[in-house]
């Protein structure tokens, strides 16, 4: 009977996954079709009058090239890192640090300034590329090793196959609070999941400012919002993982809530490293 309910719970969970799939390829296609009725402008009628002649460029003055703007440099930055920055940002909109040379760190800028938004494919390719990197795979294991300590959901038990039911549940409550938060709830909302360095101000301020963007937000507009991404998309991930695979006993709402504000109180650690990690880094590396 428990398995019976168990594989329907999967089958509900991967229906409503599929369906989600669905709506945000929906809005990927609007967007789409949006941006070509903007770029498709008609074209003007030829001119009556008569053009003056153009002179072509002396070969001893050869034409100079466009320029890009200088990136912003945050305090404490070379201009070289914040130039840097700005180029991985304009190639794939993410970058390439890692959190204490380790854990994925590719959604944060350190220069937001002139940063176009993210598309959809963008969204998730970053989120791939983070919820699949290495470093997860050991994080959770970690994970794992000290929930089965604990005999957290004591359902599960003891042993290896307990062990790996932990690590299957540690995962996939990762990967689904992952993609929530920072590609389907973004693409449906409209919203940019990185976060965006402040680099300005003392301490208090700069925590306050990045404890705030758990509740505020940039849209794909460039305006600020409600953070529906993370409020919204990390209660609907505890919800999806407790009611799909997680023991019976813990399929409540009170567990769910609890999830819920586990997830939300490891956003805000995380993102106050976020914050903090580039001056850490400039310390770390002025030693060595």
């Amino acid at each position: 009977m428990m398995i019976r309910v168990y594989r329907a719970a999967q089958y509900a969970f991967a229906l409503l996954f599929l369906i989600l799939i669905v709506e945000t390829l929906s809005v990927a296609a609007q967007q789409s079709a949006d941006q070509s009725s903007v770029t498709q402008t008609p074209s003007a009628p030829p001119s009556q009058a008569p053009q003056p002649a153009v002179t072509p460029p002396s070969s001893s003055a050869p034409a100079t090239p466009p320029q890009s703007s200088p990136a912003h440099v945050m305090p404490g930055q070379t201009a070289a890192e914040a130039q840097q920055g700005k180029s991985n940002a304009q190639a794939n909109g993410g970058s390439k640090d890692r959190l204490f040379y380790a854990m994925p760190n590719f959604l944060t800028l350190e220069n937001s300034a002139h940063v176009p938004p993210l598309t959809v494919g963008q969204k998730f390719r970053l989120q791939t590329k983070a919820t699949f990197d290495p470093f997860q795979f050991g994080w959770y294991a970690l994970v794992s090793g000290i929930g089965q300590a604990e005999n957290s959901e004591p359902a599960y038990g003891q042993g290896w196959g307990a062990y790996g039911k932990r690590y299957a549940t540690s995962f996939g409550d990762g990967l689904i609070e992952g993609y929530m938060v920072s590609a389907i709830v973004p693409s449906v909302f409209r919203q940019d999941p990185r976060y965006f360095q402040s680099g300005q101000g003392g301490f208090l301020r700069r925590a306050a400012y990045a404890l705030s963007r758990l509740a505020v937000t940039r849209g794909d507009s460039g305006r600020t919002e409600f953070n529906i991404s993370e409020v919204g998309g990390s209660l609907a991930a505890a919800a999806i993982s407790n009611y799909s695979y997680h023991p019976a006993e813990d399929k409540t709402f009170a567990n769910t809530t609890k999830v819920w504000g586990t997830q939300v109180g490891y956003d805000a650690i995380a993102i106050e490293l976020k914050e903090f990690w580039p001056d850490i880094r400039r310390k770390m590396s002025k030693k060595h």
